[in-house]
């Protein structure tokens, strides 16, 4: 039978958010029911809410999450009920061309659940991300569940998002590997998660660059080796102030965290001759980028875009709990607070002043 449980939604562009009841479904084939153990409180939720994502509401906000497996159906055979997952918001179709040529990180063809959870008057809710999981449970396509070891949820759950696009940018996309030189513009949570990235594959300098003090002490934290307050410096000046901390060359790998034309050119002209630029920071659709064509030919190297930070759940959220339980890679120091499932609204004006890396729902 239907379940009516509490979620947050959003009804119209720049409203605060709503905690009501919704309705979710029985899964349907494909598909399964999951008990929301905790949800970070992410910056797409915010754009959601905003309308820079689409105008379709209302919204059931919450994708960065994980919980445990109430209901299956037909057909599902990766989990089970009773299984410890963290949520995904790319279920690889398996059948896509980047799915055949072993390359299902890119996968063309990503799906969510085919019903709709609702309000309880039957209008239907837009999940972000398709999952939408500010919720006590949620209705997921069974691809969207990577089961991996039981840990603390609150921690675990970021890897569904933030935190494994950013370290996705370091490792997957960017290739870092012991003694690479990297610099990271923008230390919010997708930024620290790069820095820690970084650390894990072994970087020697690792540089991080914002505007905030309190966000280069983050980054400290998280392994950067050094930090730039780049308030007051021109374009120039940050690519100098990277240069100065690299023999004068520039970084082998700088990660745009921040995803604007300034901060893209930072990255470009901050990183060495054959370097690799990564861009995770998601530009808005009016941005245009300029840059001299010779100038692209001339300095070599890679220019990257990283989705997701280009995982496959399958293969690194288990690798990364498995990390992480054994004390090699700090995810509970993204963890800013816990907060209960009526404080959305609160948390994203926090995450608006720039004062936690991640407030987590837990349920």
């Amino acid at each position: 039978m239907p379940q009516t449980v509490k979620g947050v939604i959003s009804r119209s562009k720049g409203a605060p958010v709503e905690l009501t009841d919704i309705v979710i479904p029985d899964p349907g084939p494909g598909e399964v029911v999951v008990d929301v153990k905790s949800c970070g409180v992410c910056h797409t939720d915010f754009h959601y809410r905003e309308g820079g994502i689409s105008d379709d509401y209302p919204f059931l906000l919450g994708h960065e999450s994980a919980g445990v497996v109430s209901e299956v159906g037909e057909g599902v055979t990766n989990v089970e009920v009773g299984d410890f997952v963290i949520l995904n918001w790319r279920a690889i179709c398996g059948d896509c061309r980047a799915c055949k040529r072993g390359e299902p990180w890119y996968c063309f063809a990503t799906h969510n659940a085919s019903q709709k959870m609702t309000l309880e008057d039957g209008t239907e809710l837009t999940p972000a991300l398709g999952i939408g999981s500010f919720a006590e449970k949620t209705l997921v396509a069974a691809g969207q569940c990577t089961k991996v070891d039981e840990a603390d949820p609150a921690v675990v759950g970021l890897l569904g998002c933030g935190i494994m696009a950013g370290i996705g940018a370091a490792i997957n996309t960017g290739e870092v590997t012991r003694g690479k030189s990297v610099a990271v513009i923008g230390c919010g949570g997708v930024g620290c998660a790069a820095i820690a990235g970084a650390a894990l594959a072994g970087a020697g300098t690792i540089i991080a660059v914002d505007l905030d003090d309190k966000k280069l002490e983050w980054a400290k934290d998280l392994g950067a080796t050094h930090t730039v307050n780049s308030r007051g410096l021109d374009e120039d000046g940050v690519v100098a102030a990277i240069q100065e901390l690299t023999g004068g060359f520039g970084a082998d790998v700088v990660i745009d965290a921040v995803g604007r034309p300034e901060t893209w050119r930072q990255a470009f002209y901050g990183r060495d001759l054959a370097g690799t630029v990564v861009l995770v920071g998601v530009p808005t659709p009016e941005m245009e980028l300029s840059v001299p064509l010779l100038d692209v030919f001339g300095r070599g190297g890679s220019l990257k875009s990283s989705w997701y930070g280009d995982c496959l759940p399958a293969r690194d959220f288990p690798m990364l709990v498995d990390l992480y339980k054994q004390g090699r890679l700090p995810l509970e120091k993204f963890v800013s607070e816990r907060i209960g499932i009526g404080d959305v609204e609160e948390a994203f004006e926090k995450m608006g002043r720039g004062e936690v890396l991640r407030s987590v729902v837990e349920f």
